[in-house]
């Protein structure tokens, strides 16, 4: 069940198109002034729980309060809530200032408190003086700053964003996105998130929610979901993309493929490329999984080598600083510390 004391509670709300189940029984607290990320691949169900908070999209079960009011069945404009889109939605034939003010005067606010208003947005998102610019001539990471500032300008009590910095450029999106957390924690607004960038959730949200197949897989703090996720599929997508079936020897872990007669123990252990080293073979002054094969494919990535390593069950990733040909013999080597362990029911079948 919801934290009673949640300022967003999403208590087993499901959605249907049709026969199609979207959203399975989803429970999701959020906290005054928090900001979550709902995080997943396309298709996850993360866009239509935001919508369905919005209001755009109507539940077939389950409920959605803000601070306490049932919101499940009201229209969007009653909801509280303000929905930064993906494209943005701007109004091309107005200017800066009229995008800004646009819900306001839907809203009926008079001319001189849409004038402050849109002031006080512009100045908070640092676009003094673009007031009159037609919101064609901005660049895109001025016309994100626009789109904020017009679902802003409404004070709304929970702020939506889809994707919003999807559609700009590396350098940009990084200084925006350490902006709009900076900006979030300043004015203390209450936010929902969707992305499905791992590294804009751990950089922005206070907690992340991960979706897959309509169902919240884990919501935890960033550090939680990076460093102990509770499924197999929250660690393939955090990142620790490298799995192996493996078989406890020793208070250490082997591949199971190497599993000796009456081997009890069997787990599928995940590991990240960037937590093992490359060696040349299998050597016992090495502590942890030793993967012995040969290099498959090279990859440069910059700063360093991104190897394909085969192995006789499955190929691993794994970085390294030196230049390697492909066919090499090596061996990857994975400390315990960088396994996340997931035990398996029954032994794999190993060919």
């Amino acid at each position: 069940m919801i934290d009673l004391a949640s300022y967003l509670a999403i208590d087993a709300l499901c959605v249907d198109y049709a026969a199609t189940r979207v959203l399975d029984r989803i429970h999701l607290d959020v906290q005054r002034g928090e900001l979550v990320a709902l995080l997943g691949s396309s298709g996850c169900g993360k866009t239509t729980l935001l919508r369905s908070i919005a209001g755009f999209v109507t539940p077939t079960s389950g409920s959605i309060r803000i601070a306490g009011r049932d919101i499940t069945r009201l229209p969007p404009e009653k909801r509280g809530t303000a929905m930064m889109f993906q494209s943005y939605a701007l109004w091309p034939h107005m200017s800066v200032a009229a995008n800004i003010g646009y819900g306001l005067r839907m809203r009926g606010a008079s001319k001189q408190a849409i004038a402050t208003r849109v002031e006080e947005m512009l100045h908070l998102l640092k676009l003094d003086g673009f007031g009159p610019r037609p919101v064609t001539q901005l660049s895109g990471g001025q016309r994100q700053r626009v789109a904020l500032g017009r679902a802003l300008a409404i004070n709304p009590d929970v702020l939506l964003l889809d994707e919003p910095m999807s559609n700009l450029d590396y350098k940009v999106r990084i200084e925006l996105r350490h902006e709009l957390r900076a900006l979030q924690q300043r004015i203390g607004i209450t936010a929902v998130y969707v992305t499905h960038d791992r590294e804009e959730a751990l950089t922005l949200a206070d907690r992340i929610a991960v979706l897959d197949v309509g169902r919240v897989e884990q919501f935890a703090s960033p550090q939680e979901v990076f460093h102990r996720p509770a499924s197999a599929f929250v660690a393939g997508f955090m990142g620790a993309d490298n799995a192996i079936d493996a078989v406890r020897v020793n208070g250490g872990w082997q591949p199971a493929t190497a599993a000796p007669a009456g081997a009890g123990e069997f787990a599928r252990v995940h590991f990240r490329s960037d937590a093992a080293r490359l060696v040349p073979a299998p050597s016992s002054r090495d502590a942890g999984l030793q993967l012995a094969g040969t290099i498959a494919q090279t990859q440069y990535v910059g700063q360093g080598y991104r190897y394909r390593v085969r192995l006789p069950a499955s190929d691993v990733w794994v970085h390294a600083p030196d230049c390697l040909p492909e066919g090499t013999a090596a061996c990857v080597v994975v400390p315990p510390e960088a396994l996340i362990v997931f035990p398996l029911q029954q032994p794999p079948r190993i060919s």
